[in-house]
């Protein structure tokens, strides 16, 4: 057996001493508020859109405009209404707007084009500018992205994250937050991602407060999978190195790690943390992959212009049942339609939005300006960054752990500061991070900290 020497062993005592006497963080109480939306979620609501979703035969983008029974215009008048009615229900709490673009001739788009997302605003009461989108497209398309004739029921793909989000606006619209929620259905993803990108580029050029972008596209836990193992989780795709890092960051991500720890991988973390807290039975399941091979979704555009993004996704896909010519091949039924949706599954998945977004919009905002000192050589770590404006601020959390773990294991609460000492830990040995926590508990996404002299 291999000796250790007395002062290693010391040394190593000592270490385990110091870090067993960090205080552990208060454990995040459940608020009562989601666990009653958490039970007002309706699968049967849920089943209802999506089957009148289907029953417009197609919503390919390229489809009728102005036909009142069929087409991609008979949807987006639906759904307006919908979010209408639900603002009525809510004695006008909600903004709804038809969000109308021309898109001009592209890949999947032979003519100028009329695309429209449909977006329903509950506004925050006291942070109103910081803001949360969550979205589903409810556009269709058979083998052919460009065939605006043929049936395209879209059940799956992508009526599923559309009823997610209108049972969202039902739920939630009947409480308040302190951020502002944006529910939108939109418009061309399967023509290049297109009504996402719009928002996202207006979003931009307004300089809007997108704290986090949540997608739900193909949310339907198809019924042919119902033995997998995976069926009591939600697939989060979170992507690792940014879309829009420059070459500087690179470089600085190069040196001194960080390419599993982008705003978009720390959402994902947020997202299993507080699913973990109200479900036991479904849970969320962090994928380090930007999206699927071959594929993409309606978080990419928020990805490319700087904005924290994620994609939830059923975690096995049936291939016959989407992006298919309704037809019978061989003895085999292809096409996307309600019966191959698991409308149980889908309102789980609407759980895991509702939680993330009720603890998100109702925690303070992300720690700004977030640095780690790299000006003197030294076995410490300090941590730097701008107090935080919000008004029942209570302190701030240093979260750390192993540059090999996947997720944040260790938190330690330091007060309402704006700087700290963690002393006998190394910088370059561990991972460190910071949240924000208000007086009633909630809890921001962890940032993690750019080197600063």
């Amino acid at each position: 057996m291999k000796k250790i020497s007395v002062s290693a062993a010391v040394l190593l005592f000592s270490f385990t001493v110091l870090l067993a006497q960090r205080p552990a963080p208060p454990r995040q109480p459940v608020d009562a508020a989601i666990q009653k939306m958490l039970k007002e979620v309706s699968a049967k609501n849920i089943e209802t859109s999506i089957r009148k979703l289907v029953s417009f035969g197609t919503r390919n983008t390229l489809s009728e405009q102005n036909n009142p029974t069929r087409g991609i215009g008979a949807a987006r008048d639906w759904i307006f209404a919908e979010f209408e009615k639900i603002s009525k229900d809510c004695g006008g709490c909600l903004t709804v707007e038809k969000q109308a673009f021309e898109q001009p001739k592209a890949n999947r788009i032979p003519e100028p084009t009329i695309l429209t997302n449909l977006v329903a605003t509950l506004k925050g009461t006291t942070d109103p500018t910081r803001i949360y989108v969550v979205s589903g497209h409810y556009d269709s398309m058979c083998s052919s992205p460009t065939d605006g004739k043929c049936d395209a029921p879209g059940a799956n793909d992508d009526a599923s994250g559309t009823a997610a989000v209108i049972e969202l606006a039902r739920v939630m619209s009947k409480q308040k937050f302190d951020a502002t929620i944006v529910f939108m259905a939109v418009a061309g993803e399967e023509q290049g991602l297109l009504g996402a990108a719009y928002f996202a580029e207006q979003a931009k050029q307004k300089q809007m407060n997108i704290e986090a972008m949540f997608t739900n596209d193909i949310v339907g836990g198809v019924t042919t999978q119902k033995n997998s193992a995976n069926r009591k989780r939600l697939r989060v795709f979170a992507e690792g190195v940014p879309s829009n890092e420059n070459e500087r960051e690179a470089a600085t991500r190069r040196s001194v790690g960080g390419e599993n720890d982008s705003p978009a991988r720390q959402l994902g973390r947020y997202v299993k943390e507080q699913t973990s807290r109200y479900m036991k039975d479904f849970s969320a399941w962090v994928i380090y992959r930007r999206d699927r091979y071959g594929r993409g979704g309606d978080h990419i555009p928020f990805l490319e212009r700087g904005f924290a993004a994620v994609r939830f996704t059923e975690p096995d896909e049936d291939y016959t049942h989407q992006h298919q010519n309704v037809r019978t091949e061989n003895g085999t039924f292809y096409g996307d339609t309600p019966e191959f949706v698991d409308f149980g599954y889908v309102a789980d998945a609407t759980r895991v939005n509702l939680i993330t977004l009720a603890s998100i919009a109702n925690a303070p905002a992300k720690p700004k300006n977030v640095g780690i000192v790299t000006g003197r050589l030294t076995n410490d770590t300090e941590l730097k960054w701008d107090a935080n404006t919000d008004a029942d601020i209570a302190g701030y959390e240093i979260a750390w752990r192993e540059t090999s773990a996947p997720d944040w294991t260790n938190f330690t609460p330091v007060g309402n500061v704006t700087s700290y000492v963690v002393k006998g830990m190394s910088k370059d040995n561990y991972f460190f991070g910071l949240r924000a926590v208000d007086r009633a508990g909630n809890r921001s996404p962890v940032v993690y900290p750019r080197p600063v002299r």
